[in-house]
């Protein structure tokens, strides 16, 4: 018997992403296809207009995995929790 590689992940959104995308928190059942958090952020620009401006491949949209910046070539584990947020500026 097959194991399941079914992946299911929280998506948290802070800052202006949450306020762009009306979306603070959502469960997510990951397609085989998306691996890295970079294959999620081109999954979620498919969702349309606003999704795409925040999550386009040129945007400098950041990712914390279970509370640890990561980089966009992360492998997306069972049970992660995904944050995204605008990078911060400081002075």
């Amino acid at each position: 018997m097959q194991e399941s590689s079914v992946r299911n992940i929280q998506i948290l959104y802070f800052a202006r992403v949450k306020e762009k995308l009306n979306y603070s928190i959502e469960p997510l059942s990951l397609p085989e296809s998306i691996h890295t958090i970079s294959d999620l952020k081109r999954l979620l620009a498919q969702r349309g207009e606003s999704w795409s401006e925040i999550f386009s491949a040129d945007k400098q949209i950041r990712a914390a995995v279970n509370h640890e910046l990561v980089s966009d070539e992360y492998l997306i584990q069972d049970k992660d929790e995904v944050g995204f947020f605008p990078p911060v500026s400081g002075g």
